[in-house]
């Protein structure tokens, strides 16, 4: 099964989600998106594929985002891309791609849904 973890080793939640795909003998395609961020029609796409607002995949608890103020609801997408651009730590983890779907799974758990 073809998986892809956009992860950061710093994040417990991302850690804990290679650790269930090791499990259970998948070896994803680990992106460190800190280190490569992807590129702002990825971000869209990862949002459209996972059926949630770009909005839900922001990392409301990174500094960033208090400080440009990315808690108005009335900022645009290209807005958020905007910011997640600047500030890749920006971007939630760990998403998940697998062929049954996309998904921010946190919890780890959520995982299990894309297996």
């Amino acid at each position: 099964m073809d998986v892809t973890v956009y992860h950061n080793s710093a994040c417990g939640t991302s850690r804990g989600v290679l650790a269930l795909l090791e499990e259970r003998g998948i070896t994803p395609i680990v992106i460190e998106y800190l280190q490569n961020p992807p590129t702002r029609d990825e971000v869209r796409a990862l949002a459209d594929n996972a059926g949630v607002p770009l909005r839900a995949l922001l990392r409301e608890n990174a500094p960033p985002y208090a400080e440009m103020g990315l808690g108005d609801e009335s900022l645009s997408d290209d807005a958020l891309l905007d910011a997640i651009d600047q500030h890749p730590i920006l971007l939630n983890r760990p998403i998940v791609v697998t062929p049954k779907g996309t998904a921010l799974c946190r919890p780890k758990e959520k995982l299990l849904d894309l297996l």
